[in-house]
């Protein structure tokens, strides 16, 4: 504490805020653990684990947006810290989607029971609201200068260009996030993490300045309905259709069009 102490101001708020995420990380650790001992009927377990595994991701996405908000001239730092905390979700929320799309397309493939998939969108979006109320209490605490600044900045519009550019960049996310999810599941374990981590600090970079790039709506719904409450249509348009027509496409394509496109050359090379 005094070696922290003796740091400049703008240090001691980025550990602090470093401090809290890695804090709710261990927290949501151990409540994994003891549902996952305690909970024995399937549909409150897994709507428990989805639940946490969202309030996970959205908390620390929070702290993540502001502390970019910080230093946004050198985002170095920010990839940074989105590459780790990738790879502490990836290896912590094994088992769990924390985005309704990644839900979906489990569903449409037949790998997820409707009632399941229902039950973990639910607690998906409760979850990421719930995160949106914990995370103004806790920056109502003003622990940092940085939470007092970011009660300012939490209503900032993420979209910063024109509306059918920010559908197509957040529909292109979604389609390249789901589709490597989908063909890194026969790549090994600790390798498919640093590739995920890497494909998501890559898309924040591409497309974060633009709309934040964050291909979840139950990442949206927490970071950012607030700030559409005149403008829902484009809040929904934006940030949970298009990721969803993103994840469709790619269903349509590698379920139906690429094998169809194949069976035609194989016709046509027998003829």
């Amino acid at each position: 504490m005094s070696a922290l102490l003796g740091l400049r101001p703008e240090v001691q708020d980025t550990c602090v805020s470093l401090g809290l995420m890695l804090l709710v990380v261990l927290l949501m650790g151990l409540a994994r653990v003891i549902a996952r001992q305690q909970l024995h009927r399937p549909m409150v377990h897994a709507f428990v684990l989805e639940f946490l595994a969202t309030f996970q991701l959205c908390c620390c996405t929070h702290e993540l947006q502001l502390l970019s908000e910080q230093d946004s001239a050198h985002p170095t730092w920010t990839l940074t810290l989105i590459y780790f905390f990738s790879l502490v979700h990836g290896l912590t929320l094994v088992g769990t989607a924390s985005n309704p799309c990644g839900v979906m397309m489990q569903m449409i493939l037949g790998s997820m029971p409707p009632d399941t998939g229902a039950m973990r969108l639910l607690a998906q979006l409760v979850s990421a609201l719930c995160s949106r109320y914990f995370i103004g209490a806790l920056w109502s605490l003003s622990l940092t200068n940085y939470h007092f600044d970011g009660r300012i900045l939490a209503c900032r519009n993420p979209i910063h260009t024109d509306m059918s550019k920010a559908i197509i960049i957040e529909a292109i996310c979604s389609f390249i996030f789901h589709s490597a999810l989908l063909h890194f599941q026969e790549v090994r374990t600790k390798l498919r993490i640093h590739l995920l981590a890497a494909l998501i600090t890559f898309l924040a970079y591409a497309g974060g300045s633009l709309t934040g790039a964050l291909f979840n709506p139950a990442l949206a719904l927490s970071l950012h309905f607030p700030c559409f409450d005149e403008l829902f249509y484009k809040f929904f348009v934006v940030y949970w259709l298009a990721p969803s027509l993103g994840v469709l496409l790619l269903i349509l394509m590698f379920s139906f069009f690429l094998p169809w496109l194949h069976n035609n050359q194989m016709t046509n090379k027998k003829e």
